[in-house]
């Protein structure tokens, strides 16, 4: 195999750069403060003076050439078309007399010089920037030393830039440019395309130098070396279009032309070389002649070219020639092969290495914060647009999520599943509804606990029966006594009977007699409802509860014994839509959070194209989460369908059907029982509240009759004394002595006072009782006893209780719906013109008030327990 030489073309040093356009002075800052301070504020103006500065600043620095390091001016250029984008979105700079008219932007051709446009808008300084900072890489690319691997790296990155600013010139800001009254031929689409073209030639040449000194195969070098040519042959032909064919120097011309003829000869010495190695040797010949007319057609315009481009080519063609020959001796010894002719052979192989720079994201303004608090109407109106768009697509994504979720719910209930596997392996629990009731039941000490509150009702019946009795006692001593009295001293004995004044305590306490017989026989109903319905509600006692549902087994009988490869069919199908079912709530919150960072506003504050264009562009963003939301569903259909088929054969297997009928006969029962405890339950509460409101009723009674014994007493003592004075002689006569002396008592036929007729007793009267807060009542003239005052509005006799007739199915009569119990507050209250009599002794009040009423009193042995349950109603429902 022969030696591979080194190609002549490796070593040529010689690539082009571009200088920039240059420009004129302007001021920038005075005319765009006073749009700001007209159009805003003076306020806006002097907080937006710093980016006012700024902006200023850039501009001088453009204006200043050339800066003191190349990259330097690379980041000014840079910054400065940002600021530029800024600009064009918030200050209208147009001849218009309601625009920014006073700044006219002058810039000169790269090419010839004398050539300048000048412009009144931004779009001739924005396409200059963007020129400038492509001629700037590429002066960058040319400082390289491609002597070294770094060198020809760093070179080919930065013509790659050069040829990504040049397309973006041709692509967003040439035809702009071009539009204005004056323009140069160097900001046409057509020459950006050809200078972008010759970057990405250099470039790949760059590439071409690196795979060479690598000693890459012969094949590879040749594909690579084919693009460099075909790049600067499709700069050359761009600059032969008639816009550009007298625009640029001779030299440049003839440079562009050698290194295409170069580069394709190169590519047929490489290719040839590799033929050479598979024996091809006819082809070989064919390859190395074509480079070899290719030289030599080219040597023909070598004009202005440079001495090293035509000492490669020199190198490159003795070397070709040196192949040649050596090709076409094998051929006539040893392989005798026909040579094809050119025409017959296909293109060389190409493959490019290089590609534009994207220059989106390093000249994105979207970032940048200058002049952010100036938002035109425009912007405004396009975000609220986008956000309206935003906000449909993923309220529709959503709902597609949502219903696909309420979906698998209602499938999979239909199916009863995972409920039935749970059942198989001992793990299955009630409804969340059910066994909440149970545990409230359990909680409030469940059936068991009944029996301590029914002792309860007994002991609040037997303490307010107890009362009764003391009552009863109390009232009947008294009468005794008043009647001994009255049989030892006849006629003298002038006070009244004790039975016409305690005929309505009497009769309250026989109605509270009633009442307590009717509770008694509703406790006893309770009681029995209890022990009838305990076997039905002993299941609310079992801990856990799921113990009393029945069981889903094996069969027990198999014929293939495949029950064990069904069900795990089933268990991993459900696990399968388990996943899916996570996936969507992760595509959710990834819909919710791009929508929480999707911030276009500095982007359409900068955008200078179509703003539908920019929606297209950004709502593609949510294009993939779309799409994933649809490939969950449709899979999460077709599991469905598979769980369905995977269920029949689990249910027939498992003879599911006896199994449900079981379960929903037990949760039927556990429901009946519970609605039992419920409705015993509610009826003691009754009872336990009839009867604490009861004892406090009967209290007040008890309270009111032993003010009246005791009163009684004391005007027994004061009589019986006057009765024994009388008795021994004593003179009491006096009339007017006998009316103060009557005026301590009521009158006997329960007659109202009579006003006027008040005399005064010579005698001191001291009285036996006074409560310390009560004003002395006046003494009244009429003789006889008193009875307690009459009821004041608010000093009501307490009702008496009424007992309604019994209802059918109710444990006892209620005097209102679901009320087992005769409410103590609905008593009956006595006529208003009915008076008990006058006070027994100055400044007594006896304390009759309502049961309802708040005071003092002994507290009742027992508090009223909570209703149960919470949510139910707490009157009395049918045993």
């Amino acid at each position: 195999m022969a030696s591979t030489p080194s190609s002549s073309a490796a070593a040529t040093n010689v690539m082009l750069a571009i200088f920039e356009k240059k420009t004129t002075q302007i001021d920038l800052y005075r005319p765009l403060r006073n749009y700001i301070a007209f159009n805003y504020s003076e306020r806006e103006a002097q907080n937006l003076e710093d980016d006012l500065q700024t902006l200023k600043q850039l501009r001088s620095d453009l204006e200043r050439q050339p800066d003191p390091a190349l990259t330097t001016r690379r980041d000014l250029l840079q910054n400065y078309f940002k600021a530029l984008c800024l600009v064009e979105t918030r200050f209208p700079i147009s001849p218009d007399k309601d625009h920014i008219n006073t700044i006219t932007f002058v810039w000169h051709d790269a090419f010839k010089n004398k050539q300048k446009a000048s412009q009144q808008n931004i779009h001739l300084e924005k396409a200059a920037v963007l020129f400038n900072l492509g001629a700037v890489y590429s002066q960058i690319g040319l400082s390289y030393d491609r002597a070294t691997v770094d060198g020809r790296r760093l070179a080919s990155h930065a013509f790659i830039s050069s040829a990504g600013a040049f397309a973006f010139l041709r692509d967003n800001a040439a035809t702009k440019a071009s539009i204005g009254s004056s323009t140069t031929v160097d900001l046409s689409v057509e020459c950006a395309g050809m200078l972008e073209r010759l970057m990405l030639a250099q470039a790949q040449e760059c590439v071409f130098e690196n795979t060479i000194a690598k000693g890459s195969t012969p094949g590879v070098c040749a594909k690579i070396s084919r693009q460099v040519g075909l790049y600067y042959e499709e700069a050359l032909a761009a600059s032969n279009a008639p816009t550009l064919s007298q625009h640029f120097d001779r030299a440049w011309i003839s440079h562009m032309q050698l290194k295409a003829a170069l580069f394709f000869a190169e590519a047929c010495y490489r290719y040839g070389l590799e033929l050479h190695e598979k024996e091809e040797i006819a082809e070989e010949i064919a390859r190395l002649k074509s480079g070899i007319s290719t030289l030599a057609e080219s040597k023909k315009s070598t004009k202005g070219a440079a001495a090293q481009i035509l000492d490669a080519i020199s190198k490159l063609e003795a070397n070709l020639n040196r192949n040649l020959e050596r090709a076409m001796k094998e051929n006539d010894r040893v392989y005798l092969m026909r040579v094809p002719s050119l025409s017959s052979l296909p293109p060389l192989p190409a493959f490019s290495m290089v590609k534009p720079m994207a220059m989106n994201e390093v000249l994105d303004a979207s970032k940048e914060k200058m002049f952010a608090s100036l938002v035109p109407d425009s912007s405004a109106k396009a975000l609220s647009r986008y956000t309206e768009m935003v906000d449909d697509i993923i309220r529709t994504q959503a709902e597609k999520l949502q219903q696909a979720s309420e979906l698998t719910r209602v499938r999979l209930k239909e199916m009863d599943l995972p409920e039935s596997i749970l059942a198989l392996e001992g793990n299955f629990t009630l409804p969340t509804d059910l066994k909440e009731d149970v545990e409230a039941v359990q909680i409030s000490g469940g059936p068991a606990g009944l029996e301590a509150e029914l002792q309860q009702l007994r002991d609040l019946r037997r303490v307010n029966q107890e009362i009764l009795v003391h009552i009863d006692e109390l009232l009947q001593k008294e009468a005794r006594e008043d009647s001994q009295f009255r049989s030892q001293f006849g006629t003298r004995w002038t006070r009244p009977q004790s039975s016409t004044l305690t005929k309505n305590l009497q009769d309250r306490l026989n109605r509270f007699a009633a009442n307590l017989k009717q509770a008694s026989d509703s406790d006893a109903r309770i009681e029995r409802s209890v022990r009838e319905h305990s076997a039905l509600m002993s299941i609310l006692d079992r801990h856990p509860i799921e113990s009393a549902l029945p069981t889903l087994a094996r069969p027990i009988m198999s014929l293939d014994a495949n029950e064990d490869a069904i069900l795990g069919a089933l268990k991993q199908s459900l696990r399968q839509l388990e996943t899916l079912g996570a996936q969507r709530a992760g595509l959710e919150d990834m819909l919710k959070e791009m929508k929480r960072k999707d911030d276009i506003l500095p982007k359409l504050m900068t955008s200078t194209g179509s703003y539908e264009d920019l929606f297209r562009k950004e709502i593609s963003k949510y294009d993939h989460i779309s799409e994933d939301i649809g490939h969950n569903i449709e899979a999460q259909e077709q599991l469905l369908l598979q769980i369905q088929a995977q269920n029949d054969e689990f249910a027939a297997i498992f003879n599911l059907e006896d199994y449900k009928a079981s379960r929903e006969k037990c949760y039927k029962q556990i429901q009946a029982a519970i609605a039992k405890f419920r409705e015993i339950k509610d009826n003691i509460n009754e009872g336990l509240k009839f009867y604490v409101t009861l004892q406090d009723a009967i209290t007040n009674v008890k309270q009111q009759c032993s003010d009246f014994v005791m009163t009684r007493n004391i005007q027994c003592q004061e009589m019986i004394e006057d009765v024994h004075k009388q008795m021994a002689g004593l003179n009491f006569q006096d009339s007017k002595s006998s009316s103060a002396y009557n005026s301590n008592y009521a009158s006997v036929a329960n007659q109202s006072p009579r006003p006027g007729s008040q005399q005064t007793d010579p005698r001191p009267q001291t009285p036996y009782y006074r409560p310390p807060e009560q004003p002395q009542m006046p003494q009244m003239p009429q003789a006889g006893y008193s009875q307690p005052p009459p009821y004041t509005s608010t000093q009501q006799m307490p009702p008496p209780y009424h007992v309604p007739p019994p209802q059918t199915g109710s444990p006892y009569p209620p005097p209102q719906a679901g009320s087992p119990y005769p409410p103590p507050h609905a008593q009956q209250q006595p006529p208003a013109s009915h008076e008990y009599g006058q006070p027994a002794y100055p400044g007594w009040r006896g304390p009759y008030y309502n049961a309802q009423q708040s005071g003092s009193h002994p507290r009742p042995p027992y508090t009223i327990p909570p209703q149960y349950p919470p949510h139910q109603s707490g009157y009395y429902k049918q045993q």
